[in-house]
């Protein structure tokens, strides 16, 4: 299937799933990448998901895009643009309309797979708007309650699964911000497996086959 148009630039890899409509993962990259980067590993994921990388919306200098700035005050330490989060969480869901519709994909089967600040942005969508995801495979990142819809826990999670991990020495997310994921998912109704692997902000070779492994049994 030929390449179109999005709201956001993005890479694609069909599905080999001729009859039906197939599975999609959806990429969401960190801070400072592009869509080239989750896209490297798409020839490894399962043949039968349809695979969009999308790029983050935000043009960082000299190179890299972000879903929303990061701040660095005195004052403060380290914190978050969520009015541009929000913005880029409803963009991403735009997006995923989109994407049902002009890839023809499986809108009960999409699962979104994000890395740090991707993945941050991924459990606001998935938690916001439940109805459009079916998994969260959700690498090196933690849930803000500040970009999450307002009244997001009447939502219905039923159908939702979730994958969290982190690096146990990551030194640019903490990795206790990121312990907190199970239980405030559990409190939720929310299934999650979380694993934490001895690396720092970054995806072993452990983690990969690991997550590979609980997709397949999603």
């Amino acid at each position: 299937m030929e390449k179109h148009t999005l709201s956001l630039e993005h890479n694609y890899r069909p599905s080999d799933i001729k009859d039906g409509k197939p599975p999609v993962i959806i990429m969401l990259h960190g801070f400072g990448s592009d869509e080239n980067d989750l896209f490297s590993f798409a020839s490894e994921l399962p043949s039968e998901y349809a695979i969009i990388s999308l790029k983050a919306p935000i043009p960082m200098q000299p190179y890299g895009n972000a879903w929303y700035n990061i701040y660095f005050d005195d004052s403060k330490g380290k914190f978050s643009d969520d009015e541009q989060a929000i913005a880029s969480r409803e963009l991403v869901v735009r997006c995923i309309d989109e994407i049902v519709e002009k890839y023809s994909v499986d809108a009960e089967n999409v699962t979104l797979l994000g890395f740090s600040q991707g993945t941050i942005l991924s459990f606001a969508i998935a938690l916001s708007y439940p109805e459009k995801v079916t998994n969260v495979i959700g690498l090196s990142g933690y849930i803000n309650e500040g970009i999450l819809k307002a009244g997001y826990e009447q939502n219905d999670f039923s159908k939702l699964n979730i994958y969290s991990s982190h690096g146990s020495v990551d030194q640019v997310i903490p990795v206790s911000w990121a312990q907190r994921t199970q239980p405030f998912l559990k409190n939720l109704g929310i299934d999650c497996k979380y694993s934490e692997f001895p690396v720092g902000h970054g995806v072993s070779p452990q983690n990969f086959y690991e997550l590979k492994s609980w997709l397949e049994n999603a």
